[in-house]
């Protein structure tokens, strides 16, 4: 099973102020992918549990080797990583680095079965899992009784982009005018743009200031740097 783990993930962001996707900065000499609207954040690099995940702009190619594992019950109804409502009896899954709507043949090396599933959530975030399935993918290639198997992934997809509008999250409140004073002095600062947003997470709920919005992430890399003297803890998000 995925760590009790898109909660998890979503618990870590939220304590960290965060409540879009993570954009962490760019590796030295790389730059962000250029992006058409309409697929949200999902193709930006993210950071769970100390490790940050740099999404591929292609899975033209890609093919890999070890074990799948699934979810079901637990999350079905849920949101995914990519916005869609999680459906355990529809053919999809999770992968931690392949763009969404990946197409991908999943083949059971233990008992030779074999499935098409799409990528529309991120995970798994344990061990040697590559992927996991949703209930009904797992049923198919015969998973859901051991729980896990090995698996060889085959992309049967092409490439995908995205772009912004982007954000630079300041922080995150559990009292409500906090975070919208704080917003107050922003927006006098001259960043009219900047919003509040509400999300719950286990059971306690945030305002979100985040400061924009910047029509590139250079301009939202370069107003994060402006504010990390007075927010070190600030990033930048994608809608």
């Amino acid at each position: 099973m995925r760590w009790t783990g898109w909660a998890l993930f979503a618990l870590m962001l939220f304590l960290a102020g965060c409540g879009g996707r993570y954009l962490p900065s760019w590796p030295s000499g790389s730059s962000a992918p250029s992006t058409p609207k309409g697929h949200g954040g999902t193709g930006k690099p993210y950071t769970v549990m100390g490790q940050t995940y740099y999404p591929l702009q292609s899975a033209e190619g890609y093919e890999e080797v070890g074990v799948a594992s699934w979810y079901g019950p637990d999350f079905h109804g849920k949101r995914t990583a990519n916005g869609e409502i999680y459906d355990m009896y529809q053919m999809t899954a999770a992968h931690r680095i392949l763009p969404m709507n990946t197409r991908l043949l999943v083949t059971n090396l233990d008992n030779g079965r074999s499935t098409e599933v799409r990528v529309n959530d991120r995970g798994p975030f344990v061990g040697n899992r590559v992927i996991d399935l949703s209930y009904s993918a797992a049923r198919t290639l015969g998973v859901v009784g051991p729980g896990t198997a090995r698996v060889h992934l085959r992309a049967l997809g092409g490439p995908i982009y995205f772009q912004g509008p982007f954000y630079v999250q300041y922080g995150a409140f559990t009292v409500r005018d906090n975070a919208y004073r704080l917003r107050d002095r922003l927006m006098a600062r001259g960043y009219p743009g900047t919003r509040v947003t509400e999300g719950d997470v286990a059971g306690v709920h945030f305002w979100r200031v985040q400061v924009g919005a910047f029509p590139t992430l250079d301009q939202a890399r370069a107003a994060r740097e402006r504010f990390l003297p007075e927010s070190p803890d600030c990033f930048v998000i994608a809608d």
